[in-house]
């Protein structure tokens, strides 16, 4: 088993939470403040995609650096975290989910309803500061 790298992770660990300080500073508009102004939900569709993707790397390295598994699909990172005893499985469920999402930001982007990424802000932003507790125990 290979050591885990402290500052690979705490520096992605750092853009993380900056990411999460940008959408919890987006959840103080309203809905109708939120869906007219393209700044606001680009914003939050692009810090998003950016958080779900380091939480993705922070895995993909903890996986690698212990040799924890084969990994194919980024949805297999939190399957194995779990299966490893490393995330719940209700945190897994919500990473994979988590995932979806963020490839929707990516490849189909013209179909992202602003109502759906509001709902998401408002409602589970909460989720990356779980993830990240979870990264935290690897330092």
């Amino acid at each position: 088993m290979m050591v885990i790298r402290p500052e690979v992770i705490e520096r992605r660990l750092s853009k993380l939470n900056e990411y999460i300080k940008v959408l919890q500073s987006l959840q103080k508009y309203s809905l109708e403040e939120f869906t007219s102004n393209p700044e606001r939900y680009g914003s939050a569709e692009r810090f998003f995609q950016l958080a779900i993707e380091t939480t993705i790397d922070i895995g993909n390295h903890i996986v690698a650096d212990m040799d924890l598994g084969e990994t194919r699909w980024s949805s297999d990172i939190p399957s194995i975290l779990e299966e490893k005893g490393y995330l719940s499985i209700s945190l897994r469920e919500t990473w994979i989910k988590m995932i979806g999402f963020r490839n929707l930001l990516v490849h189909d982007y013209l179909d992202i309803e602003r109502e759906t990424v509001y709902q998401i802000l408002q409602e589970k932003t909460e989720d990356l500061i779980a993830l990240k507790k979870v990264f935290a125990q690897f330092l």
